[in-house]
């Protein structure tokens, strides 16, 4: 039991070791769609997440399709700056998916428009154009985590 983080071809290797830190933290798994804007032996990315590596079960596939099939009663949250409704309304269960984009487009707008009902995002001043990606996983999960009262944490 566990609650689920992708990241739809990731492109900065900080942020997805950022994000390594962060499933290791939570007991979250990570499933990581290609392509990767960057090797998994890259150093930025393995100092981002520390010595934590071995605490995560990462996952790889070679389409989000793939990922579809490899889950089929999964239930997937796209996390975007294009829709209304908060991460906040909605109620998470345990194994749900959590979507997250490329930091230069995000999740691209096929995807979204097929799950337009599972779009969610983060309120924010008009100012700037999206938080940052590890930022953004984080804030979700750990909202997924306290609606679920934490469970395998203490």
């Amino acid at each position: 039991m566990a609650l689920n983080i992708v990241l739809h071809e990731p492109e900065i290797p900080a942020n997805t070791g950022n994000i390594v830190r962060t499933c290791a933290a939570t007991g979250t798994r990570l499933h990581l769609i290609k392509p990767l804007g960057f090797s998994t032996d890259d150093k930025m990315l393995k100092r981002a997440g520390l010595d934590y590596w071995h605490f995560v079960d990462i996952k790889y596939y070679d389409s989000i399709q793939e990922l579809y099939d490899t889950y089929p009663q999964g239930r997937f949250f796209y996390a975007t700056t294009k829709t209304e409704r908060f991460y906040t309304d909605v109620q998470y269960q345990d194994e749900d998916f959590l979507v997250f984009g490329k930091e230069t487009a995000g999740i691209p707008m096929d995807i979204l428009k097929k799950n337009w009902d599972m779009t969610i995002t983060i309120p924010m001043g008009e100012l700037i154009r999206s938080l940052n990606l590890s930022n953004s996983a984080a804030i979700i999960v750990y909202e997924a985590l306290r609606q679920l009262n934490f469970p395998y944490l203490k």
